[in-house]
């Protein structure tokens, strides 16, 4: 199994790219996203919820991300995670994910966990212009998790940019590729889908 790490800011394009190479690899293929990983918090408010900072690294459960693509990369199957981004909670499916030829993490914090890094064949890193990021976030928020513009603008300003800054930016110094201008670049999807084709032919330790 081949374990590729997805990592950018917000809005980049992670998740479209980690779609692209897998259709373009024609392997089987798990992608786990970071965002299913985020800590619970049943006994909170909904209102606090809202007000968490929902893109600094102590928001996720990396151990449980960690021990589920260790599972995967020894064998073994996990059970899916995710979340519901209007309530703010967890919402795990319970559907059983088997290994496959190809592994992918992707998420703002993908490089955080040195344990995980560590562990990756790959380690993308997709740097988008921020205001191209922000105007992408803007339509997927609104599209398909229900945000007002108000409450999007608010959050960015306030934990989006400064996480951004402070973390997110300085994971490009863990990449071995750096993807230029979003996952629907079509000549690196291509370059990078022929070389985990290649390698995924070749006898491994």
């Amino acid at each position: 199994m081949l374990f590729i790490g997805i990592c950018g800011a917000s809005g980049s394009g992670k998740t479209t790219l980690a779609k692209e190479l897998v259709r373009d690899m024609g392997a089987s293929s798990v992608v786990l996203n970071q965002d299913a990983y985020y800590f619970d918090h049943p006994d909170m408010p909904f209102e606090e919820r809202c007000h968490l900072n929902y893109d600094e690294p102590g928001i996720f459960d990396h151990d449980l991300l960690y021990q589920d693509a260790m599972t995967l990369l020894s064998g073994k199957p996990i059970t899916r995670k995710a979340y519901d981004y209007a309530d703010h909670r967890r919402c795990d499916t319970g559907e059983t994910v088997f290994p496959a030829d190809v592994l992918i993490v992707e998420g703002i914090h993908a490089f955080y966990d040195k344990r995980l890094c560590n562990e990756m064949f790959l380690k993308l890193y997709i740097n988008v212009e921020p205001d191209i990021c922000l105007l992408r976030r803007i339509s997927r928020d609104i599209k398909e998790r229900g945000r007002a513009i108000d409450n999007i603008s608010a959050q960015y300003l306030s934990t989006v940019k400064p996480m951004y800054d402070q973390y997110i930016r300085n994971y490009i110094h863990d990449a071995d590729v750096v993807v230029m201008r979003g996952g629907r670049n079509a000549r690196i999807v291509s370059i990078l889908a022929g070389y985990l084709q290649q390698q995924l032919t070749q006898p491994r330790d």
